[in-house]
C-alpha cells in the first residue's frame, strides 16, 4: 500500500461520526447481524472512553461510547494514547459477561483484535494483520491498538473493551513513526461511520459466537491464528525484570498465551499478555 504524503483536500475526510447510522444498526438492528448494543453515545470530546464508562461500570450493559477527540488515552502499560480530532474511531464498550471463568477474560484483547482486522480489511481493503497480543499492523506499523480493563469480578465480570484506529491522520500528526494510518496505508475508504459500524457488529458476532460455544475461547483460537503474523516469526520477549527470551513464536495455544520455541535446546514456553513486557521481532 501507499503512503501518502499529506491530507487530501477533502472537506468530507474528518466528517462527525453519523450518530443515527450507528445508533440505528447498532442499537436499534434494522440490519441482520446487528442490534447487539442497549446504549450508544458519541461526545466531541473527552480524557478517554475507557475511563468514561469505568466509572459508570455499576450502571448498564452493552453500552458504547465514541469520542471525536480523546485527550488523555491509556496503552497498555499504562502508555499515553491521545487523539486527532476527526480522525481516529475512539470507541469503548461496557460489557457484563455472566458465565465467563475469571482466567478466560484474557481472551477478550485477542477476539477484539480479531474484530478489529476484520472490520479493516472488510471496509477499507487493508490488509492488517495482528501482532501478538492485540496490536493492529500494517506493514510493520501499528494502526490500532487495544486495551481491555476489568471494571469487576463480583457478582459478574464487567469490563471495558477501548479502541482506537487511525484513519486519517497524516505522517505529521502520527504519535510515533512506528504507528501509521488508512490514510496513509492507502484505503479504498475512509468513511469512519462505516468503519465504526464494522468494527462494533464484528465484535458483537464474536461475543455472541462465545457465548454460543459456552464461553469456552477456544473456539477462536483458529480465527485468530490465522490473523496473526507473529507466528513463525523470531521474537525477542523482554519479561518482567529485563529477563529476554529469543526464540521462533510458534503458535498461540488455547489460552491465547504465545508459544515461543527457545534459541539452541529447550521446551517451548508458554507467556501469557500479562507477564511480557515488550516482544519485539529479532
Amino acid at each position: 500500500m501507499s503512503r501518502n504524503p499529506r491530507l487530501p483536500n477533502d472537506p468530507d475526510l474528518r466528517m462527525p461520526l453519523d450518530v443515527s447510522r450507528l445508533q440505528n444498526v447498532l442499537v436499534d438492528g434494522v440490519e441482520d447481524g446487528a442490534g447487539f448494543y442497549d446504549r450508544l453515545d458519541v461526545v466531541d470530546e473527552t480524557g478517554s472512553t475507557n475511563a468514561d464508562l469505568l466509572a459508570e461500570a455499576t450502571s448498564g450493559d452493552r453500552r458504547v461510547l465514541l469520542a471525536e477527540f480523546q485527550s488523555g488515552g491509556r496503552g497498555r502499560h499504562a502508555r499515553a494514547w491521545n487523539g486527532i480530532p476527526g480522525a481516529q474511531v475512539i470507541v469503548s464498550v461496557l460489557l457484563k459477561l455472566p458465565g465467563v471463568a475469571l482466567p478466560d477474560l484474557g481472551w477478550l484483547p485477542l477476539l477484539t483484535g480479531i474484530a478489529t482486522v476484520d472490520a479493516v480489511r472488510e471496509v477499507t481493503g487493508v490488509p492488517a494483520e495482528l501482532k501478538w497480543p492485540n496490536d493492529v499492523l500494517v506493514d510493520g506499523r501499528k494502526l490500532a491498538g487495544i486495551l481491555v480493563e476489568v471494571a469487576s469480578t463480583s457478582p459478574v465480570p464487567t469490563v471495558v473493551v477501548g479502541v482506537g484506529i487511525n484513519v486519517t491522520l497524516t505522517e505529521d500528526e502520527l504519535p510515533v513513526p512506528t504507528a501509521t494510518s488508512l490514510l496513509l496505508a492507502g484505503a479504498r475508504e475512509l468513511d469512519r461511520t462505516r468503519l465504526a459500524e464494522a468494527l462494533l457488529v464484528s465484535f458483537g458476532e464474536r461475543i455472541r459466537q462465545w457465548e454460543r460455544h459456552g464461553w469456552d475461547p477456544t473456539a477462536a483460537a483458529d480465527a485468530y491464528r490465522d490473523r496473526c503474523s507473529t507466528i513463525g516469526r523470531r521474537v525477542r520477549a523482554i519479561l518482567p525484570g529485563d529477563t529476554e527470551l529469543h526464540g521462533v513464536a510458534v503458535n498461540i495455544d488455547e489460552q491465547g498465551r504465545i508459544v515461543i520455541q527457545p534459541d539452541g535446546e529447550g521446551e517451548p514456553v508458554a507467556i501469557a499478555a500479562g507477564d511480557i513486557t515488550h516482544l519485539r521481532p529479532v
